[in-house]
């Protein structure tokens, strides 16, 4: 087989294949390598290898390093890479795709989605998300880290699965597992920055830049020179996990972090790159951005002057939920506390809060506003919790450790019958009570200490003292945040569970709730009385955050019949007024005489 490797600055490399797994007896195990006189910068080579062969490259007789586009590291980042014969895998089940209109979206870490932490433990829990309704599972990021467990953001080696979730062959069991029960599958992939323990990437080449700068360091080079191929290595990276894993979308980490001057982006040229593929799969393939720009040119078509990414997820929407319901107000949160309802009811109506308006987090101006005209809404992403939301928090509490069912309920009701394409993060469905807590596994002693005294002294700032801040590098900070299913049996569990169910199901069987006309939302609300009140078409989702008894003014005429309510209510009475019970929600629609959408 040939072996090729990009390195323009060596001035000799050697691929070097581990004598215990090289085929055949007496095989030679060096192999000085040429350079490619098509391909400035490349070496190739051809030597004796097949599936399971390990391998590396030494440069200018340095060290063996694993290869940039290694498929496989068996034994970690620092180890010998593999091979990997993709058509080594007997696929069980043809697919023909599922695409992003009318998907509710599960974000799931594998390595705390089961006590086990791996690929397998994670496929034979996914049965009860298909009857639950889930129609997409978006896995946190899977390239190799050092150590065991950590939430993969810090990961290498772009192209390979995390050996201790069980490697390669274990993810396209999990998809092929997904795809049987109707799941689709996202990936969370990371561009952005690499993790600083085994990242072999720049004794290869210019992978990254002086010329931008991020929270992480140097900004990966996708504008200065040596960027063509650098943007290559991340391009054929996503297309590699969409074409060899079957994969059905991937998540983009942070976009807004990706320092590109260039006049077509990397982001225009990876969207134009998965539209091809997906044209010549001949099934939907999508990209989900994450960005804090609130800028709509993001999922803006190519052809109108946008970026070209399928949709994106709306944190605004998340803030101003968050502040509604729990008051917080520090932080990012400080914009959206003032009038929360006045924020949430513009989130559901305009997508982004801060669309030119003044951010005082940033201390400017900040968005652009969504022509709701021309953009569809499931392009967004609407959800209560991530893990972002909750990791980054010093405990890394959920909702469910300061709210009540019936504001479970409220936030379950407002993501899943509002316009957005929902998400929910692990556990949410049932108000799992265990914390999502941010813990690594560095073997390094001096990283694992700078992480644990960065940690400790980020929420010292915010008056946390240093003993109550978990410890991310102690395994029991990983063991808490895995998830506990011995509580779905038990109240209130079960009945939250049942709740995001019915919801899913009427997501499901009615049509205005997938509507994509933005403009199609009307939202009433009562920042005093703590109510707030939507209509979308035929149907109005009504929730009460308060601890009194609240009126809410309908149509007069009691037109409106209980679809599905999270304490047993009346419809409205003759002058139209809905009565909600405390912290509590319902769904209602026309009364099957009658004709028309319900007023608000």
């Amino acid at each position: 087989m040939q072996f090729e490797v990009w390195a323009p600055k060596a001035r000799d490399v050697v691929l070097h294949l581990d004598p215990a797994s090289a085929p055949g007896p007496g095989a030679a195990t060096t192999h000085p390598m040429r350079a490619d006189p098509g391909r400035a910068g490349w070496w190739t080579v051809d030597a004796s290898a097949g599936h399971g062969t390990r391998y590396g490259f030494a440069l200018d007789g340095g060290p063996v390093l694993p290869d940039p586009r290694s498929r496989r590291q068996p034994d970690g980042p620092d180890g010998p890479s593999a091979v990997v014969d993709q058509s080594a895998y007997a696929w069980r089940v043809p697919w023909e795709g599922r695409d992003l209109p009318g998907a509710v979206l599960y974000e799931l870490h594998v390595g705390t989605f089961t006590h086990e932490g791996t690929l397998d433990a994670a496929a034979a829990r996914l049965e009860p998300l298909a009857e639950l309704g889930v129609t997409h599972v978006e896995l946190m990021p899977l390239c190799p880290f050092p150590g065991i467990h950590g939430w993969g953001y810090e990961g290498v080696s772009l192209w390979a699965v995390h050996e201790p979730y069980g490697g390669p062959e274990a993810l396209k069991r999990f998809v092929d597992t997904a795809h049987e029960l109707g799941l689709g599958v996202v990936l969370d992939v990371v561009h952005n920055h690499l993790g600083p323990a085994g990242n072999h990437l720049p004794r290869f080449g210019p992978y990254f830049t002086d010329t931008h700068h991020t929270p992480w360091g140097a900004a990966v080079n996708l504008d200065a020179p040596g960027s063509d191929e650098v943007r290559a290595y991340l391009l054929d990276s996503a297309l590699a996990w969409l074409r060899d894993y079957r994969l059905d979308g991937l998540r983009l980490d942070a976009v807004h972090a990706l320092a590109d001057n260039r006049a077509l982006t990397f982001l225009e040229e990876l969207s134009t790159a998965v539209d091809a593929l997906s044209a010549g799969l001949d099934r939907p393939l999508f990209l989900i951005a994450e960005s804090d720009s609130c800028d709509p040119r993001t999922t803006t078509p190519r052809g109108q002057g946008g970026l070209g990414l399928h949709a994106q997820w709306n944190d605004d929407f998340h803030h101003a939920l968050h502040t509604a319901l729990t008051g917080e107000s520090q932080g990012y949160y400080a914009d959206f506390a003032r009038e929360p309802f006045a924020a949430l009811a513009k989130t559901l109506t305009r997508v982004f809060f801060h669309d030119g308006t003044y951010s005082a987090f940033r201390g400017r101006t900040h968005g652009r506003p969504v022509d709701r005209a021309s953009a569809p809404a499931h392009r967004f992403l609407g959800y209560a919790q991530t893990h972002d939301q909750i990791g980054n928090r010093a405990l890394g509490d959920r909702l469910s450790a300061s709210l009540s069912p019936g504001l479970l309920a409220c936030a379950a009701a407002l993501v899943l019958t509002g316009p957005y394409t929902p998400m929910l993060f692990m556990g949410e469905e049932w108000g799992a009570t265990t914390p999502w807590q941010f813990f690594t596994d560095h073997p390094d002693p001096v990283l694992a200490e700078a992480v644990r005294s960065g940690r400790r002294r980020e929420f010292a700032a915010h008056g946390w003292a240093a003993e109550d801040i978990p410890d991310p590098q102690d395994p029991a900070t990983r063991a808490r945040s895995c998830l506990d299913r011995s509580e779905i049996a038990r109240p209130p569990h079960a009945r939250l569970l049942a709740w995001y169910g019915e919801l899913i199901a009427l997501r499901r069987a009615e049509p205005d709730l997938t509507d994509p006309d933005l403009a199609a939302t009307k939202v009433v609300y009562d920042e005093a009385a703590r109510w707030l009140a939507y209509r979308r078409g035929d149907l109005v989702v009504a929730v009460n955050l308060s601890g009194e008894s609240v009126g809410i003014p309908l149509e007069a005429g009691g037109r409106e019949r209980v679809l599905a309510a999270w304490e047993p209510i009346g419809p409205p009475g003759a002058d139209g007024t809905l009565r909600l019970p405390p912290e509590s929600c319902a769904v209602l629609g026309p009364a099957p005489e009658t004709a028309g959408p319900p007023s608000l």
